[in-house]
């Protein structure tokens, strides 16, 4: 189903999504409030959901799906500069999947590629399950995995120098929470990596800072991290951690299809933070940081891999566990906790 206030649009929707054999149109409506009355009968598999509509808006629009028929949305955005921007993000923390660049004319250089990337959104978001999740009761304690071999040298506790975060499909959400559940004043540097498209990564930084307790930023080449900062991996680079806790900014080859990748930063944690680092991959589809994260276990870092139980996609935390690389394993809203000990050296 595709929601779309202007018809000029809507049209170019159904003109993209008709050429992929992948997709069909089921329903093309103009507003929230027809959205809200054709979706049990029309009954998508995914929802393409404008931002800007008259009378209600795309993020409230998006709020009433989730809570009365939960189905898979995809943002499209008309902005990666304004006020839309910050919607958007806010529509995903209301349970949108991702957010795609909204498709100029068919003469635009660019055309192709945003086409191509909204239908590719489309058809894999269409397989996500949505589902209203039973909260956790507070009996559980998190699951805690087997032992790895490390070296000696490696088994001596010490104070931990930074803390690496990851995820993909769901992220924005689940990183508000995780972040945002830090003190303001957590001593450890942040650094982020969230697959997103490239010219969302300024937007989505400034909405997080405008959400958590620390300072979040785009990541600069050669700055120092600093305790208290959350610092993201920039549009189609990766984030890394180099020599004497300054980042690195690359444009290397991607790792797993992914640029910012998971295993990219995660490996550099583990080669100069070692056993003073802390490890957490969140929801994503794939793979990206599973063999990243059992790098920095290895080195004796302490990892943690979100619960199938909270993550919108277990792809990515489900390959960790696999690799034995998570050292424990959580649901989202008991990992800041866990984070938050771990900083003081407490297991």
């Amino acid at each position: 189903m595709l929601v779309e206030d202007s018809l000029v649009v809507r049209q170019l929707l159904i003109h993209i999504v008709g050429r992929d054999p992948r997709l069909e149109v089921v329903a093309a409506v103009a507003s929230g409030e027809e959205a809200l009355a054709t979706i049990a009968q029309a009954r998508p598999d995914v929802v393409s959901m404008d931002i800007r509509l008259p009378g209600i808006d795309g993020l409230e629009t998006t709020r009433r799906i989730m809570a009365d028929r939960p189905t898979p949305i995809v943002v499209i955005a008309d902005s990666i500069e304004d006020s839309s921007l910050r919607i958007s993000m806010n529509a995903l923390r209301a349970g949108a999947l991702s957010v795609v660049e909204k498709p100029v004319a068919t003469t635009h250089a660019g055309y192709d590629a945003v086409a191509a990337e909204i239908c590719t959104q489309l058809r894999i978001m269409a397989a996500v399950p949505v589902i209203r999740r039973r909260p956790i009761g507070s009996e559980w304690a998190g699951r805690v995995a087997a032992p790895i071999p490390v070296s000696a040298a490696l088994r001596v506790p010490e104070s931990a120098s930074v803390l690496a975060v990851a995820a993909s499909t769901g992220g924005p959400p689940a990183l508000a929470r995780v972040i945002g559940g830090l003190p303001a004043d957590y001593p450890l540097p942040v650094l982020v990596v969230q697959h997103m498209g490239a010219a969302f990564m300024e937007g989505f930084a400034a909405w997080l800072n405008g959400v958590v307790g620390l300072t979040v930023s785009v990541a600069r080449e050669g700055e120092r991290a600093e305790a208290g900062h959350a610092y993201v991996a920039p549009g189609d680079r990766h984030l890394e951690l180099g020599a004497g806790g300054h980042l690195r900014i690359t444009d290397a080859p991607p790792v797993g299809g992914q640029r910012p990748a998971a295993t990219a930063l995660f490996r550099s944690v583990a080669k100069h933070a070692g056993a003073r680092g802390i490890g957490v991959l969140l929801t994503g589809m794939g793979e990206d940081g599973a063999a990243g994260l059992l790098e920095m276990r290895r080195a004796g870092a302490s990892t943690v891999a979100e619960d199938e139980s909270t993550a919108v996609v277990f792809g990515m935390p489900a390959a960790a566990i696999r690799l034995s690389a998570a050292g424990t394993v959580l649901p989202l809203d008991r990992i800041s906790a866990h984070l938050a000990r771990l900083a003081e050296g407490v297991p």
